[in-house]
């Protein structure tokens, strides 16, 4: 395959600022959760209720996916970097055909053009 055609500078850029926000997201996560589940329901009166101990597990396992979501995302931004570098940025990897621009405008780090995303979905 060829170089593509796509604006390789504008999408790095797209790329680099939505990392940034992944990874900002991810340090708020931190920060927030600093210490385990365990020290946080002690943190509390000795008399800890049941439904307050559900509400903080499930506010962790809220962010426990949200932090899992993040990394994932962080890792097909850096696979799309890495892409750009080879120059087979925008290039679908199911069907070998370029990736609309749009598409990769909406998610920067798409790897699929549309129609191979869809029939992956319904598959």
């Amino acid at each position: 395959m060829g170089r593509m055609a796509v604006d390789t500078v504008r999408f790095r850029d797209l790329l680099l600022a939505e990392r940034q926000k992944v990874f900002d997201a991810i340090e708020y996560l931190h920060a927030e959760n600093p210490g385990s589940l365990k020290d946080e329901t002690q943190e509390s009166t000795a008399d800890n209720h049941l439904a307050d101990t559900a509400t903080v597990t499930l506010d962790r396992e809220i962010d426990y996916t949200l932090e899992e979501n993040s990394e994932h995302v962080l890792k097909a931004i850096d696979r799309a970097l890495a892409k750009i570098e080879a120059g087979t940025f925008g290039i679908c990897e199911t069907c070998g055909q370029p990736i609309a621009a749009e598409r990769l405008l909406a998610i920067p780090y798409a790897t699929q053009c549309i129609d191979c995303k869809r029939r992956e979905e319904r598959g």
